[in-house]
Order: C-alpha cells, then structure tokens, then sequence
C-alpha cells in the first residue's frame, strides 16, 4: 500500500462500524433514504479510475492513478469486505447501512468490484500502456524484445534475481505454503523427466526487487519488463531436469484488519505488536488469477486456500498494478503535471529584517489560516513546532500524532523540545490503521528522550490534530495554538489538501488545555467555548447548528448549510440534512468519498446538493459552514460525519472567528459547487456523473490549479487580523 494514501489517501476505507447496528429514529423521510456506503466506496474508488482514464492528464499521473485505485481496492477489501466475511462467519447478522443482510451485501460488492477490476485492468492494457509507448516509456512483453535484450535480461536475471528465488514445491512430502497476503506468485506446473509425474510448485516474486525492470541498452526511450515476466521466461533454470508445462500469476488478500480489545490493564503496545503478527495470517479474501489460468491450477488453489467461487477475480493483463507507482515515478517533467511550489503564508514570511518568519510574533498579531499543499507545511506547522523547540521562553509542547512519516521532523522537534528540558507530551495513537508499527517505533523514541507519551482514551481513537504550545511571555503563560484537519506529516502534506488553524486566542489556549487534561489524565471535561469534541458533544453541537438553520428557513430567512468532508454516513447528520432541505434550506455537500446522502427523493432532497472533486490532491479537508442570518458561522476540523468519528474518536472541530478567514473558506465553497468548475455530480440512483465541459463546450476550471494561482497572487497588504 503507498503510505501516502494511509488516511485514506486516497482510499480511507478503513471503518469499525460493523459492531453497532443504527437504529434510525421515527420519522417520516421515506424509508430507502440512503445509500449503500460500501457501493459508494466502490463509486469514489470509480472516479479515480476514471482519471487513469483520462486522455487529458499527463501519462505518467494516469499511471499513478490506476496504482491508486489498486492501492484502494487492495485496502478495502482487507478491511471492507474483511468485515462483511467475518460477520458472516460469526453469525453477526447486523444488517447494513440500507438494511441488506452482510452476504447479499457482500454479493453486490463482488458484482461490482468484479467490473471495476476488468475495466481497470483494460485501462491499463487499452490506454495507459500505449500512451506510455507513444511517449518513449514501453513496458513490453518477452516476445516483444530483440535477441540483444534478452542475453542481457537473461544475465541480469543470473545475477540479480535468481539468487533470491524460493520455488516451494507441493507433493505429498511438502505441504501446501502459506501464501503472505497482497503477495505475487507463480502458479507452476511441472513434469518429472524420470517418473513422468505432474508436479505443483509455487513461486513467490521477490517483493523486494524493482517490478519493472529497465531492459539495458535502450535507444530512443525507456523500455522495462515485468519482473514477473522475465522470472516466468527463466523458470527452466529453477527446475533443471523438469520439463515447464505451464505457469500462471495469482494474487491473493487477506483480512489485514487489526482488532484490539482493550481495558485499563492491558499494555496496549504488547497488544498491538502480537496483533500485528497475526495480521500476517489473516483469512483469504480474495484470489486474483490471470484469465488464462488452467482449471486445473485454479481448483488446487481454491482447494488450498479455502476460497470461494464469488472470491476469484479472473483478470487479463498483469496483475497487482499497484506496481504502476514505479513507473509513475519516472524523471519526465513533460509527462507529469506542471510543478506547483508552495509558498510560504503571508504572515510568516520573513520581514523587518528578520531571516525567518517569527511565527509567534505573527500570532500575537493575527490569527493565521494555512492552506496546504498551496501552503508551505514546513515554514508553517514544522516551523512552528522547531521554534517552540528552541526557544528558551517556551515552557511546554502538547501534540497529538495520529500518522506521521518515517524520518518526521515534527517528532524530532519535539525529542529536541524534551532534551531542552522542556516539558513535552505527545498522545501517539498507536492504534491508526496501517501505520500501527510505525507509531510504536515513533512512541518508543519519544519515551526514551523524555517526552511524555500517552495513548488516549480506553476504547476511543485519537484522531484530533493539535497541538499547543505553552510560551512565558512578561511574567504570563501566553497559549499559541495550531487545530488542523490533517496529520502532522510533511510527506503527505505535499499531496492531500488540508486547513489548519494558527492562533493565539486564550479561549482556544484553554479549550485544548482542557481537551489535552482529558486525554492524559482522568478530567472530564463538558464545555469548551471555541471548540466541538467528540465524543461528548460534536454530533449534538452539528445537529443543533443544522436545525438552527432549519428554524431560520421556517421563519423566512435565508439558510444555507455547507459541509465538505472525506465521507458523508452517519444517519442522523444526514436525516438532518433532509429535514433543514424539507424546509427550504439550501444545503450544499462536498464529499470525496463515501455518500450514503441521496439527491433524488422528491420534496426531501429538492434542496441538497452533493459534488465530489479527485484530482491532483486529495481533498482532505474537513469545513462545516452554517449562515446563521447573515453571521456565518465556520468550523474546521478532523471528524468526518461517521459513526466512528461521531461516537468511538476524539475528534475536534474550531470555530473560524476572523472575518477575513470565514470568507476565504466560504469563498472556496463558491469555487467548488460553479457550474464552471470540473467536478462529479451526485445524481439519480446515486450514479455520479463527471462533468468536463461547459454548456458551450468550453472545458470547465480546475479548483486545485486555480486554488493555487489565487494563493499565490496574495499579496502581503491581505494579513487578517
């Protein structure tokens, strides 16, 4: 999986919500008022294919979004479909989401899935391979090459890659291996020379190797073979004295989903790192096989791995073209997006003669809004945090870490903050999916700097994004804060699109002094003035701000609701939602993800309207917008409107107060919901439909490219205060 699509990257199909069935309340909304969220997972993973589709994008970022639908694909079936399969062992008979029982569910999705993947798969073949070819970048077939070539292949292939080969026969004195999930194997057939005798062997491609090996002397462009392929033209040299009948690839996936059950006594650490070794031997959930794989081959491998009909995927091509990262990694400017370099916010620029930005004397002047990747993650929330390190007036650092990257300078900051004798606290949440043994790595080298390290909460997620820092100032404790709405890491900052909130109001000083109280020690805290947390009151606070909106519509006034999240499922935002459209008000939904809210039930949904944008960011971003009568009231935030985010995480949303601030934001709504803007439109049946064109034919706008121009033309006289 490319890490960085964790979070989902792209992908976010992680979600725990099979262990609550949602009981909707009595209501009068018609009763098949929502969308089945798995199929709408399967819909968004659609539009990024639709993108490796596209004859408009640059070639190699084609490439890289038929790797990204792979990467997702392979992510939700390992806790997606993992979770439907094991309420079906289980007898865990809780329906889903539109009440279909978890093995029709579970049919739906391999209908579906099965289209995906075939039409993912030519794709690849039918357009992405020939455009590649028609740009100097062939990826070619065996027989394609010349004789030169192939002697210098085969020689590669002596020194290279056979000495890490581990061929594993099957016959009555070796059992069957165990197949390591997302893993690409040979499925080889062989005669005994001597007895006559049919053989079974598998053999595993290193995953270590390069998946596409660059064919050596290549003139006029580059040419690279599958490093499945040429090891499936040297299987005589693995088998000497056997004559090869025949080989084929396959694929398979696990459940690679991690469950902890946790109390106060347990070392979750120790808990979490046993778990992840069992990750490893999860349960088949689905077998890839290549579409001319013998029957023969195809029943010993069903046999074997306890694997139904509905779970083969038969696919022509290569398979796992997740391997497509590679080659969208090519050094060619002219087949990548033209680049966009961020700059640096406003207000942290250097001035007055200072060599860096003074990000806490910007703060004492004016709350700071940062837009990233338009903006500069490292001269904003890294800057930040190694200015909180090393200044000597600084007496504390609070954090929370949910992902970060492998060499992350956040946590150098704040190992550096600790050796300065300063008091530190990081809540790591060893807990986030896929990045579980990173985070143990990470909590353990905080430990032994001295950083405080917990946790969080028994039975709750911490995916709240804050950190505070503690600065004396005049005999004083001044509180400067940062509330994001994405992970403190500088590697995906560069590609997912997130807000994050600088500030040195005391209110939001106190709210997260609070907030960090709570999640340390025992506080429970039940207010905060600037701040909705969950779980104790974020559903509450947005339901009340929802039907405010509602009542302002009864009475006459104007009433708009805006939200832009990951995923749109939770059943009581969204029958709010219909309730506040019911009665006039005007509610505009922008969703990268999941959608489980329908646009199409008459005098409900008159008034709702949903939008997606995927392109080259991912729009990671959470905004809650509420009109409130003409004084608008914004939020930002980490929660998306889930289950799991609503009622099992620590998340928070801040109240934007700037003026300056709530108009850039609202400003961007605009942006997104322009009939001219290029974007996905929810509509009937909860079919999304992309939208390139205007009415007059003339391409629509891309908000990302324009985001960036119009973050760049800010000019220095626009500091908010």
């Amino acid at each position: 999986m490319d890490p960085a699509l964790a979070d989902s990257g792209l992908g976010d199909a992680e979600d725990d919500d099979f262990d609550v069935a949602f009981e909707a309340p009595d209501s009068d909304l018609p009763e098949n008022r929502y969308l089945d969220r798995e199929l709408s997972w399967l819909a968004f993973n659609q539009r990024v294919l639709e993108l490796g589709e596209d004859p408009t994008i640059p070639v190699l970022e084609r490439a890289n979004f038929l790797a990204i639908f792979a990467s997702n694909l392979d992510e939700f079936f390992m806790v997606r479909v993992a979770g439907l399969k094991r309420r079906i062992i289980t007898g865990l008979a809780v329906p889903t989401n539109v009440g279909r029982a978890p093995a029709d569910a579970l049919a739906d999705i391999s209908a579906e899935a099965h289209q995906l993947q075939l039409r993912h798969a030519a794709a690849w073949t039918d357009l992405v391979r020939p455009a590649l070819a028609d740009a100097g970048i062939q990826v070619c077939e065996w027989n394609e090459l010349a004789d030169d070539e192939r002697e210098a292949l085969t020689e590669y292939f002596q020194l290279q890659v056979f000495p890490v080969l581990m061929p594993l026969a099957v016959d009555p004195a070796h059992p069957f291996p165990y197949i390591s999930g997302l893993s690409l194997n040979l499925a080889i057939r062989i005669r005994n020379a001597r007895t006559g005798r049919q053989e079974f062997a598998r053999l595993k491609v290193p995953p270590m190797l390069p998946r596409f090996v660059q064919v050596p002397g290549s003139d006029g462009g580059l040419r690279f073979i599958r490093l499945e392929e040429l090891i499936a033209n040297h299987l005589g040299d693995l088998f000497p004295g056997m004559e090869v009948l025949d080989h084929h690839a396959f694929r398979l996936t696990r459940n690679e989903d991690v469950e902890i059950e946790e109390d106060e006594s347990e070392n979750l650490i120790q808990a979490l790192e046993a778990e992840l070794l069992r990750r490893r031997f999860g349960p088949p959930i689905r077998l890839e096989i290549t579409d001319d794989m013998d029957d023969v081959t195809l029943d010993l491998l069903i046999k074997e791995l306890d694997i139904t009909d509905q779970e083969v995927y038969r696919l022509p091509g290569p398979l796992d073209l997740g391997g497509l990262f590679d080659i969208a990694r090519i050094d060619r400017p002219d087949l990548h997006y033209p680049p966009h370099v961020p700059t640096t916010a406003v207000a942290f620029q250097p001035g007055d003669g200072r060599e860096r930005g003074d990000i806490f004397r910007a703060l004492r002047k004016a709350d700071v809004l940062v837009h990233h990747p338009y903006e500069s993650f490292t001269t904003s929330v890294q800057a930040f945090l190694e200015q909180a390190a090393r200044d000597p007036h600084v007496l504390a650092i609070k954090q929370t870490l949910y992902r970060t990257s492998g060499d992350s300078p956040i946590v150098q900051a704040l190992i550096d903050a600790a050796e300065a004798g300063k008091q530190v606290l990081a809540l790591v949440e060893v807990k986030a999916r896929f990045d579980e043994a990173n985070n143990i790595v990470w909590a353990r080298k905080l430990e032994k700097a001295g950083v405080h390290v917990v946790y969080g909460l028994v039975g709750l997620k911490t995916h709240c994004k804050l950190a505070l820092v503690i600065r004396q100032e005049d005999g004083m404790l001044r509180h400067y804060s940062h509330v994001g709405t994405g992970n403190y890491n500088p590697k995906t900052s560069r590609v997912y699109e997130d807000l994050g909130l600088f500030t040195a109001d005391p209110q939001v000083g106190k709210d997260l002094t609070r907030l960090f109280n709570e999640l340390s020690g025992y506080a429970i805290e039940k207010k905060f003035k600037r701040l909705l947390v969950a779980p104790l009151h974020l559903r509450k606070g947005l339901l009340r701000l929802i039907d405010r909106e509602r009542a302002h519509a009864i009475a006459g006034k104007p009433a708009h609701i805006r939200i832009k999240v990951n995923s749109m499922v939770d059943e009581q935002i969204i029958d709010a939602l219909y309730r506040a459209s019911e009665a006039g008000v005007r509610v505009d939904v922008w969703v990268r993800g999941i959608c489980s809210l329908r646009t199409d039930l008459p005098g409900v949904s008159d008034n709702i309207t949903v939008r997606s944008i995927v392109g080259r960011y991912l729009e990671h971003s959470r905004i809650f917008a509420f009109d409130n009568d003409g004084d608008p009231q914004v939020y930002i935030g980490s929660a998306d409107m889930m289950h799991r985010n609503l009622d099992r995480r620590i998340e928070a949303l801040v109240r934007v107060s700037a003026p300056a601030h709530v108009e850039e934001l609202l400003s961007f709504f605009d942006g997104a919901f322009d009939e001219n803007t290029l974007a996905w439109r929810l509509g009937e049946g909860g079919v999304w439909e992309r939208h390139t064109v205007s009415a007059t034919g003339k391409p629509l706008v891309d908000l990302q490219n324009r985001t960036m121009s119009q973050i760049q033309r800010r000019r220095r006289t626009r500091s908010v205060r």
